[in-house]
């Protein structure tokens, strides 16, 4: 039987996971002009989505600045996120075969 508490962090690190993909795909389609961010419901969902990542990405940001135009702090989070997720799997399946 799976515990809730590891099922729900589980479950938040996916939706994040999803928050941040869609994020940067947003982020492309304003920068090619796809998504007009004049209109009142595309500026709403980047703001959304925007206000959700940045101030995760800012952090990242203070430990490794954009190279050459290309920011990898969504590739590094979803990487940190991808490994935390793990990790509390390992420590939980862990401590089952422990009992």
């Amino acid at each position: 039987m799976e515990n809730p508490i590891i099922w729900l962090l589980q479950e938040l690190i996916s939706l994040y996971i999803w928050v941040i993909i869609i994020a940067v795909v947003m982020s492309w389609l304003v920068a090619f002009g796809v998504v007009n961010t004049f209109n009142p419901f595309g500026r709403a969902v980047v703001r959304f989505l925007d206000a959700a990542t940045e101030p995760v990405f800012r952090q990242v940001r203070r430990v490794i600045p954009p190279i050459g135009g290309l920011d990898l702090s969504p590739l590094i989070v979803l990487i940190l996120l991808e490994f935390l997720s793990r990790a509390i799997n390992y420590v939980y399946e862990d401590y089952l075969f422990r009992l």
